[in-house]
């Protein structure tokens, strides 16, 4: 059998469309790139814009040059062609063009004109709503001022604010209480406080029951439960007793002790801080404190709303930082709800 070798051009520059031979005559010719994959054949046209980039997904504007796509909400992109009365920004200095920017993730959240603390992500074996003590070693509690209380001398239900160190609100703490037993037992009275985060969600109760605080009646002291969430107890706050200092026990779930809390012997003082200092089980260490700060004159005669300071390890967990924040309660409760009157206990001996 005789082959014919084409020596010709290839056959998809020779011929403008696919050359098709007849079966009899393919095995008596060998041609060049007969056998490799077909290609594609393009126009003029088509050639012609080979070389113009291909827009960004997302990009509606076939007509853009590069460099005018910049990012929107949504990671897609859009051309800023208006010049300086445009409503994007220029790309990021540092940032290739077709890149978006990925947005910024943790921003505080207003909510009827409170700043919030970013809601952080869950993490294991931590209750929920507890995440946000995962990232501070210091809060602040800020006992909101009731007028109708500074008026008429009504006992109303307290109200705080619990918050970072950058003033963005953690928590919002309300006391549950009925008005007879506001008015009747006082700064003693058995109380439920609810502690909510940004999104509404109660993430801590706190239930002290009605019990004595005088160093006279040591077999009924002080107790305070805390819950996280509600319904689940994480750890107690239990006076002991002593006959001069105000001394508690930070317990876990289990009741076990874990941590002491000391006062001093005479908890007033004029133009400054008083300070619960916290510490280890041996009471050797100091692990925190909790105080309980000066807020000026007017405020502090006329009014029963304080403020409070915790500062704890960063590293502790995140359940007694509940607990402590239980502890900071119930001092409140035990020492200065009466701040504004001639009621104000000066020791536990009162």
């Amino acid at each position: 059998m005789r082959v014919i070798r084409y020596q010709g051009p290839a056959l998809h520059e020779a011929f403008p469309v696919p050359l098709v031979l007849p079966a009899c005559l393919q095995n008596h010719f060998c041609f060049p790139l007969c056998k490799a994959e077909p290609r594609t054949i393009i126009s003029r046209s088509m050639a012609m814009q080979a070389n113009k980039p291909v827009p960004a997904p997302g990009f509606s504007n076939v007509n853009y040059t590069p460099g005018n796509e910049v990012p929107c909400a949504l990671g897609t992109y859009q051309a800023d062609v208006t010049g300086a009365g445009g409503y994007f920004q220029v790309q990021p200095m540092g940032v290739p063009a077709g890149l978006a920017v990925p947005p910024i993730q943790n921003q505080p959240i207003v909510k009827e004109g409170t700043i919030w603390m970013p809601v952080p992500p869950p993490l294991p074996n931590c209750p929920p709503g507890l995440e946000y003590l995962t990232q501070i070693d210091q809060i602040l509690i800020h006992q909101q001022i009731e007028l109708l209380e500074i008026l008429t001398g009504f006992e109303t239900n307290n109200k705080y604010e619990i918050k970072n160190t950058l003033g963005q609100r953690v928590y919002f703490a309300a006391e549950d209480n009925d008005c007879c037993t506001r008015n009747c037992c006082g700064p003693s009275r058995p109380f439920t406080i609810r502690i909510i985060d940004n999104l509404g969600h109660e993430v801590i109760t706190l239930q002290r029951p009605l019990r004595c605080s005088s160093c006279c009646f040591p077999c009924c002291l002080q107790e305070l439960e805390v819950q996280a969430p509600p319904g689940t107890p994480v750890g107690y706050v239990v006076q002991n007793w002593h006959p001069c200092l105000p001394k508690f026990t930070i317990q876990n779930e289990k009741r076990m002790d874990i941590l002491k809390i000391v006062g001093p012997c005479v908890v007033c003082s004029c133009c400054e801080d008083i300070h619960f200092e916290v510490k280890s089980v041996d009471e050797t260490a100091s692990v925190g404190r909790i105080s309980k700060q000066w807020t000026g004159f007017l405020k502090e005669a006329f009014t029963d709303a304080d403020n409070f300071g915790i500062t704890f390890p960063m590293d502790l967990d995140v359940k007694m930082k509940a607990v402590m924040i239980g502890a900071c309660f119930l001092i409140d409760f035990m020492f200065f709800e009466h701040a504004g009157d001639n009621q104000q206990r000066t020791g536990v001996w009162q």
